[in-house]
């Protein structure tokens, strides 16, 4: 059976390990971190059918123009003479048009779902034994008319894909969610949407995958490769090197770094997202969006996660701390008992989440490559959409009908 090496250790590229391994390939994963932080742990755990809108979708260009000189703002970029960002940034803007959205909505649902449905798969098979995930969906908290006329839009265009979701009244969400600021208009449930605490999966998942024989390079940065016959032969590291059948590239925000040492161009930006973690006991039942503010609220297995934000400035893990307070204000705004510490706020981390232009991940061959597959650019759905791109991935290797159709997430597609 074929050899694959992986390029990346977060939640695609154990999720394709995990795969692969299931099908009898022999699996090598390398990574430059020691696999305890990065996305896939800083996220806030949603599986998220609901998000059928992409992030270019109409306006938003707009609104990061407007907020590009404010770093606190729930989409911030950071403006610089970037060549690479500059691209991206003029396909972001191209991709955000009416007809582009209509076209990603139904990928965006069919893959989400397919992705909730393996974690629930992998959850019921207790391969990796028992692991958080709730099927209680997700609340779309909004406190002005605005937000929420925009959000029932959304939600009536997610009834009418077949996706579970109902407006609450503030009854209602009296009753699913006390203590909630009496600014609060209203909310939309999305009961179709999961959670989970990825942390717990990350660590069971890599333990599984040991025990599984698949062997694991950490703290190994790839510096190049060697090719032949439009194959990649070998992948180089700055410790060794390491041959292998098959070549997977999913190393999230470091991807279009590494793809242009094959003379691949793919467009792609990391978007660093901010976490705060809450240890204490809080009156938070259920996953729920501040709206107006963009921070997620999940909570997980002993803490609650506060988590949010979209920032564009470049491959850095600098923590802009009027960033860290946006969110701990926002949350307090929106929760009449919640207090975040000092403590609490200074021990934020945040992650890169790599954003292709039209906010569609890449899966998929390449022309120039008959051994490389490429699985990155899922932006902020990179968690949901761990197993279902581990799967493709895998199918996609084994030469099998992939489980959905996948032409739109072709890593050479055009954004003009």
């Amino acid at each position: 059976m074929k050899s694959c090496i992986i390029i990346g250790g977060g939640i695609v590229g154990l999720s394709t390990a995990y795969y692969l391994n299931q099908e009898g390939y022999g699996v090598t994963i390398i990574d430059q971190s020691n696999l305890d932080g990065g996305a896939s742990y800083v996220n806030a755990g949603y599986l998220t059918p609901s998000h059928i809108i992409p992030l270019a979708s109409p306006g938003m260009m707009a609104k990061g123009i407007k907020w590009m000189f404010n770093s606190s703002s729930p989409f911030y970029m950071k403006p610089r003479l970037d060549l690479d960002f500059i691209r991206w940034a003029w396909y972001f803007n191209t991709s955000s048009t009416k007809a582009k959205v209509e076209r990603a909505i139904p990928l965006i649902k069919d893959i989400n779902l397919l992705s909730k449905t393996l974690y629930t798969e992998i959850h019921n098979s207790g391969q990796l034994g028992d692991f958080q995930l709730e099927k209680k969906g997700l609340l779309m908290l909004y406190k002005t008319s605005k937000a929420g006329k925009e959000e029932k839009e959304v939600a009536l265009r997610a009834k009418n894909e077949g996706l579970e979701v109902r407006e609450l009244s503030l009854k209602e969400l009296q009753q699913l969610q006390p203590d909630l600021n009496s600014q609060i208009e209203g909310a939309v449930h999305y009961e179709c949407d999961a959670h989970t605490s990825p942390g717990e999966i990350m660590g069971k998942l890599k333990d599984f995958l040991k025990q599984q024989g698949v062997q694991f390079y950490t703290q190994e940065t790839v510096t190049g490769f060697k090719t032949s016959n439009r194959s990649v032969t070998e992948v180089i590291t700055n410790k060794s090197s390491h041959k292998a059948d098959e070549v997977i590239l999913a190393s999230g925000s470091w991807s279009q770094h590494l793809a242009k040492k094959l003379n691949l161009q793919l467009y792609l930006q990391p978007g660093k997202g901010y976490r705060i973690n809450v240890s204490r006991p809080t009156s938070i039942k259920l996953p729920a969006v501040l709206m107006e503010a963009k921070v997620a609220v999940t909570p997980m297995q002993g803490f609650t996660r506060f988590a949010g934000t979209m920032e564009l400035s470049g491959i850095n893990h600098r923590i802009r701390k009027e960033r860290v307070t946006a969110i701990a204000k926002a949350a307090e705004s929106y929760y009449n008992t919640l207090k975040i510490s000092e403590e609490e706020k200074s021990n934020a981390r945040c992650g890169l989440r790599p954003v292709s232009p039209d906010g569609l991940p890449y899966i998929g061959r390449t022309s120039k490559y008959k051994n490389l597959t490429i699985a990155t650019g899922h932006a902020m759905m990179g968690w949901s959409l761990g197993p279902a791109t581990g799967k493709l991935v895998t199918e996609i290797i084994s030469e099998k009908k992939p489980s959905m159709a996948i032409e739109g997430f072709d890593p050479e597609r055009k954004f003009y």
